[in-house]
């Protein structure tokens, strides 16, 4: 697509707090840099491992106010602004556009989930709200509900929807999108990445890229050139960490690896809770076992 916002590798940034758990910005700008210097090709903020739905409408904003500042046009900036109070969405969405970002990713609304009919209705007036590209986002392990096909159709007309962060694992669902959409697609699981990429995935939106950007990034770029076998061999090393990633509930693993490699990110607001000893050490033994520590 013309309009293809990245190809390649898009971190979900953490948000990383201070002691008493405020948002730590300069650290924030620290995290910025050292992704993009990495080569990673996108920055996502304010979504879902960027804690969201514990930010106050001002830190909402602020972040991604800094986060555009920062990048200063180097990676596109997409901000997480879903909801599952459409009204609240579009008011994240414009405000969001306002601050400088360069798309917007929303996810599916979560316990009053709606039906198909209201998903397009739903996603079809931020869209109108906006002119700046939307990234769909569909994860029903999170939020109980998936976009179906005939959704996907429907939305995919809307001139700002231009793509559909795809973590629902269901390659079904994502082979029909790419034969019967012109819908650009993101893997939305780390560990699914190539395989999303031969059915036609531009890239992935990462978690584990916030501790291994430049290899998500070579991964998808050996992809890209056909080198194949070698972007299979950079996903398997990091299998099993990336695995860790998720061994309770993101983004506590990921914050934990970012803190264990010295970058005091801080720790998850409540109710995202700090993991065991005994999950710290498994997440380490990964960690040093891939070679990161």
């Amino acid at each position: 697509m013309s309009n293809t916002i990245f190809t390649g590798a898009g971190v979900a940034i953490v948000t990383p707090m201070n002691p008493d758990l405020s948002v730590n910005y300069e650290k924030l700008g620290e995290l910025i840099d050292f992704q993009i210097e990495n080569g990673t090709d996108a920055i996502i903020i304010c979504g879902t491992t960027g804690e969201s739905s514990t930010l106050t409408n001002e830190e909402h904003s602020e972040c991604i106010r800094y986060c555009v500042n920062r990048v200063a046009k180097r990676v596109p900036v997409i901000a997480g602004t879903g909801s599952n109070d459409t009204a609240f969405a579009i008011e994240l969405s414009k405000q969001a556009q306002e601050d400088g970002a360069d798309a917007l990713l929303l996810v599916t609304p979560y316990y009053n989930k709606t039906s198909q009919r209201g998903l397009v209705a739903h996603f079809s007036a931020i869209a109108d709200a906006v002119d700046i590209p939307c990234i769909l986002y569909n994860v029903p392990s999170r939020t109980g509900l998936s976009i179906s096909i005939d959704s996907y159709i429907a939305l995919a007309k809307h001139k700002n929807i231009v793509a559909t962060k795809e973590a629902s694992g269901n390659f079904s669902l994502m082979a029909q999108i790419a034969a019967h959409t012109d819908l650009d697609i993101y893997s939305g699981n780390d560990d699914q990445l190539l395989p999303a990429l031969a059915l036609g995935a531009k890239g992935v939106i990462s978690v584990s890229s916030n501790i291994i950007p430049k290899q998500k990034h070579d991964m998808v770029a050996l992809y890209m050139e056909g080198k194949t076998a070698q972007a299979l061999e950079l996903q398997n090393k990091y299998l099993d960490v990336e695995n860790a990633m998720f061994m309770d509930v993101n983004p506590i693993p990921v914050k934990e690896a970012c803190n264990i490699m010295g970058m005091n990110v801080g720790e998850c607001r409540l109710p995202l809770y700090k993991m065991s000893d005994a999950q710290i050490e498994a997440l380490t033994n990964e960690m040093k076992a891939a070679g990161l520590i």
